[in-house]
C-alpha cells in the first residue's frame, strides 16, 4: 500500500497532472480527426518526450492512447468514418442508429462503454498490483536472458498469428523489421552489421526515427496524394446522459465485452481487433434481436466500445511485466522506458512498483477526465471532422521533420525518417500492415540483445529451452503454431458443400 500512496503523490504533482490534461484532450481532438490516429499522434510527441521527465512523457503518451479511441467515436457514428482504425465496428451500428435520428443516443452509449471498459481493466490491474504485487516481485528470479528473449519470441508468433489471413506477409514485414534491427555496430564484439562502411548507420536505426516515418510521415504522403471529401452534417440534439442507465440493462454484455477486452490486451499481438470480434460475436448470440446487430443495436455499440477501451490498460501489462510491447503504440511508449533508464520486466515490481501505480492511477483519471470533457464538448469537438486532408497532411508532415530533427539535429535522420516516410506509404498503397515493421524492430532488439547476453550459456539449441520458464513459453509457441496449422488445413474443407 505504501507503493500505492506514493505513486499517487507522483500522480498529482502539477507538472504530471498538467500532462494528463493536454494529453486526455489533445487525443480527443486527435481521434476525431479520420486519418491520424493514436500511433500517428504518439509518433509526432515522441521527440518531444526526450525532453520532458519520464513520467510526463508516459502520461502525456497514455493520455493519448486512452482518450483517441473515445474521439474515434465521434466521426464513425456521425459521418459512417471511424476515427481510429479500432472504431471501424462502431460504424456497423452506430452510424444506423445516427440515420435513425439517434445520434446523441449513440454517442451516449459509446461513452458510458467506453468508460466502463477502461475502468474495468484499470480496476482489474490496480487490485492485481496490490494483492499480488510481493509475489511479481519474485519474477526477476524466474526470468534469465533466454526467458526474456523466449517472451519477445511468442510475442513474435501471436503478432504473426493475429493476421489471419496475411500471415505469410506479417512474417515478411515482421523479418524486415528484424533486419532493420540488426543494422548498426555490435559493442560487445565490435562487430558491423549491414552498415557498408557509412558512419551514419554505426549507431543503428533510431526508433524513433523509424516510427516517425513509417506512420507519420507516410500518413501525411497519404493524405497529400489523395483528395479532399465533405463531410456529411449529423444534427447532435437532447443530453448525452441517457446512456448509463442503457449500459446498466445491458450490464452482461458490457461486463463479457469489458473481460474480452481485458485478456486480448493482455496477450502480446492480439489487441482490440480480436477483442471485439468475440465481444461483438458474443453480444449478437445473447441478444434477443440479433438481426438489428449491423442496422442500429445498442448491444453491438455497447460491445465494440467496452471492449476496445479495456485493452490499453491490459496492454501494458505484458509491457510491464516482460519487456515484451503487444503492439505498436506500446512499443512507441518503450521509447520513452528507455530514455529514461527504466528497463520494462519483472524486475520493475523490486524496483519501481510506485512508478507501476502512477501509470495506472493516471490512466483512471484520464478516463474520467475524458468523459467529462466529452459530456460538456462533443458539438465542439465533432467539428474537427471537417479539417480538410491535405491540410491535414501538411500539418503531420511538418511536424514529423521537425520533431525528427530535433532529437539529435541531424539531417541524416530527417533523411532516414523520409525513405522510412515513403517505404510505409507503399504499403498503405498496397493495403500492408504496418504494425510487424515496427514490432520486428522492438521486439528483434530485444531478442538481438538477449540472445547475446546469454550466448555463452547456449551451446545447442536446447539450450534455449532448458529453463522452466522458457520452456513453457516454448510450448506455447509450439501450441500457438500447432493451431495455427490445423486451422488453415481445416479451412478450405469449411468452404465445400
Amino acid at each position: 500500500m505504501d507503493a500505492f500512496w506514493t505513486g499517487l503523490d507522483q500522480i498529482l504533482q502539477p507538472g504530471v497532472l498538467v500532462a494528463i490534461v493536454i494529453g486526455s484532450v489533445g487525443g480527443l481532438a486527435i481521434g476525431a480527426v479520420p486519418g491520424i490516429g493514436p500511433a500517428i499522434a504518439i509518433a509526432i510527441l515522441l521527440p518531444a518526450t526526450v525532453f520532458l521527465d519520464d513520467l510526463i512523457s508516459l502520461v502525456l503518451l497514455l493520455g493519448v492512447y486512452g482518450s483517441s479511441m473515445y474521439g474515434g467515436a465521434i466521426p464513425a457514428i456521425l459521418i459512417n468514418t471511424p476515427g481510429t482504425p479500432v472504431n471501424a465496428l462502431t460504424t456497423y451500428d452506430g452510424y444506423a442508429m445516427t440515420r435513425r435520428g439517434e445520434a446523441n443516443r449513440a454517442l451516449s452509449l459509446a461513452y458510458s462503454a467506453s468508460f466502463f471498459g477502461g475502468c474495468f481493466s484499470i480496476m482489474l490491474a490496480l487490485v492485481a498490483l496490490m494483492v499480488f504485487g510481493p509475489y511479481l516481485r519474485d519474477l526477476g528470479a524466474l526470468f534469465g536472458q533466454r526467458d526474456i528473449f523466449m517472451a519477445a519470441a511468442l510475442g513474435a508468433v501471436l503478432l504473426i498469428a493475429a493476421h489471419r489471413r496475411t500471415m505469410g506477409l506479417a512474417a515478411l514485414l515482421f523479418g524486415f523489421g528484424f533486419l532493420i534491427a540488426m543494422v548498426g555496430r555490435q559493442s560487445m564484439r565490435d562487430i558491423d552489421r549491414y552498415t557498408f562502411g557509412i558512419e551514419y548507420l554505426y549507431p543503428g536505426f533510431n526508433l524513433i526515427v523509424v516510427i516517425v516515418g513509417i506512420f507519420a510521415i507516410s500518413q501525411a504522403l497519404f493524405l497529400l496524394t489523395g483528395k479532399d471529401a465533405d463531410a456529411p452534417q449529423a444534427r447532435l440534439r437532447g443530453s448525452l446522459f441517457g446512456g448509463v442507465a442503457e449500459l446498466w440493462r445491458n450490464r452482461a454484455i458490457a461486463v463479457i465485452s469489458a473481460g474480452y477486452g481485458t485478456v486480448m490486451g493482455i496477450i502480446p499481438g492480439v489487441g482490440e481487433f480480436v477483442a471485439q470480434f468475440f465481444s461483438y460475436s458474443t453480444a449478437r448470440a445473447m441478444s434477443r434481436t440479433p438481426a438489428q446487430f449491423g442496422h442500429g443495436s445498442p448491444q453491438g455499440l455497447i460491445a465494440s466500445e467496452t471492449s476496445n477501451n479495456a485493452v490499453p490498460a491490459a496492454a501494458m501489462i505484458p509491457l510491464l511485466a516482460l519487456g515484451v510491447p503487444g503492439e505498436a503504440l506500446t512499443a512507441m511508449m518503450m521509447v520513452v522506458f528507455f530514455d529514461a533508464g527504466i528497463k520494462p520486466g519483472p524486475d520493475i515490481f523490486e524496483n519501481s512498483p510506485d512508478f507501476l501505480f502512477s501509470l495506472f492511477i493516471s490512466l483512471l483519471i484520464i478516463n474520467v477526465l475524458v468523459v467529462l470533457t466529452l459530456l460538456c464538448s462533443t458539438r465542439w469537438i465533432a467539428r474537427v471532422v471537417h479539417i480538410p486532408n491535405r491540410l491535414l497532411g501538411c500539418f503531420i508532415l511538418i511536424l514529423g521533420f521537425v520533431g525528427v530533427f530535433s532529437i539529435r539535429n541531424s539531417l541524416a535522420d530527417c533523411l532516414f525518417a523520409a525513405g522510412f516516410g515513403y517505404l510505409g506509404f507503399i504499403l498503405r498503397r498496397l493495403d500492408w500492415p504496418l504494425v510487424p515493421v515496427v514490432l520486428g524492430l522492438v521486439l528483434g532488439s530485444i531478442m538481438i540483445e538477449k540472445l547475446t547476453a546469454g550466448s555463452s550459456q547456449i551451446k545447442t539449441l536446447a539450450d534455449l529451452v532448458n529453463r522452466p520458464v522458457s520452456g513453457t513459453l516454448f510450448t506455447v509457441i509450439l501450441l500457438v503454431l500447432g493451431v495455427v496449422l490445423i486451422t488453415r488445413l481445416r479451412r478450405p474443407h469449411r468452404n465445400q458443400p
